[in-house]
């Protein structure tokens, strides 16, 4: 008989199941607390009751779990001395959508060899989101894969959907079930009414096919998820965190029957994909901030060790410690300045 069936298939790899990976990694008291903690007072911020704004910091993606642990232990220190005008969240992203081929981050390839050890890579993952909460420091990463939550959402304060996905059917619907706040992206050609209806689909009740906690497949029913947030990243259209657009926002959440609450993104294409470029998108905003635009309830810098990017490479000897593989990234000092600076201007 002939086959019709997984014809370019190369292979099929049974995964630990989430169940069993919670098993071996699980969260302890310390770790539980800075999570259900973050994730109320993200809550309180999105609905008005806290005045802080939030600064999600962090690598465009981990690569080198010593280097991460490095950067936990400096922004957790900075974040406790900016904490009663700054609720500084760190950026974990170990998922890479990428535009046409390139790292899929370290879950998908966590050897960076292309031998796609995902098994390993959600290892790793969750054992490192658990040392950073343990030590007190909430985490941010965006959800990809649909299934990937299973794995690793217990540990996260804050979710993103991504540019490339905002407008997927799937991750509005796996969205409408994460249990921490989700930030929409506007869409890679700058569209915010993509992430507007985002927003809206994820606030409602679905049934979708997923995975169970012990990995097999079952029907999804959520209950929907009131704490989404529009994420300004700019598109190909140019940037998008001038005043006109945040008022066009405004306006498109409220027509919407939506919270006016906006996170501005400085990478990407709000700093013309040149990470030196993010200060100035920062310091923009921070003024608008300043002049009584509480719509404005965050911003999120691209930040590592130290400043720029390198080719990935599976040789970690050609690897510079805190240097990105992907997007450019500003480096700890300019970090460090520009949290000072901000903590200064909005007292």
């Amino acid at each position: 008989m002939t086959a019709t069936s997984n014809l370019r298939i190369k292979s099929l790899e049974p995964l630990i199941p989430p169940a069993r990976l919670s098993a071996l990694l699980p969260l302890d008291d310390p770790a539980t607390a800075t999570i259900v903690a973050g994730r109320r007072v993200i809550e309180r911020l999105l609905a008005g009751e806290d005045p802080r704004l939030l600064a999600v910091v962090g690598p465009c993606s981990i690569h080198d779990l010593d280097a991460a642990r490095d950067y936990a232990g400096r922004l957790l220190e900075l974040s406790n001395r900016v904490s009663d005008r700054l609720l500084v969240v760190m950026r974990v992203y170990f998922e890479k959508p990428r535009t046409t081929v390139g790292w899929k981050g370290l879950i998908n390839d966590p050897h960076i060899d292309d031998s796609f050890d995902v098994g390993t890579g959600l290892r790793l993952a969750r054992g490192l989101l658990i040392e950073i909460a343990r030590m007190g420091l909430a985490t941010a990463t965006e959800f990809l894969e649909p299934i990937t939550p299973q794995y690793i959402a217990d540990t996260i304060v804050l979710g993103a959907i991504g540019a490339r996905t905002t407008e997927s059917p799937t991750h509005r619907q796996m969205a409408s079930g994460l249990s921490m706040p989700v930030g929409f992206k506007n869409s890679t050609d700058g569209s915010l009414q993509a992430a507007v209806d985002a927003m809206q689909s994820a606030r409602a009740p679905h049934s979708f096919l997923g995975i169970d906690n012990e990995g097999g497949t079952c029907v999804v029913s959520t209950t929907g998820n009131p704490w989404g947030v529009l994420m300004l990243r700019g598109g190909r259209s140019g940037s998008n965190y001038s005043a006109d657009v945040l008022n066009e926002a405004r306006s498109r959440l409220e027509a919407a029957g939506l919270p006016p609450r906006v996170i501005v993104d400085c990478s990407h294409a709000n700093s013309g994909k040149d990470h030196r470029r993010q200060s100035i998108v920062w310091r923009d905003v921070i003024e608008q901030r300043m002049a009584g635009d509480r719509s404005i309830v965050g911003l999120m810098l691209e930040s590592n060790l130290l400043p720029g990017s390198q080719p990935a490479s599976s040789d970690r000897s050609k690897l510079q410690y805190g240097v990105s593989i992907t997007d450019g990234c500003i480096g700890w000092e300019e970090t460090e300045s520009l949290l000072l600076e901000a903590h200064g201007r909005l007292g």
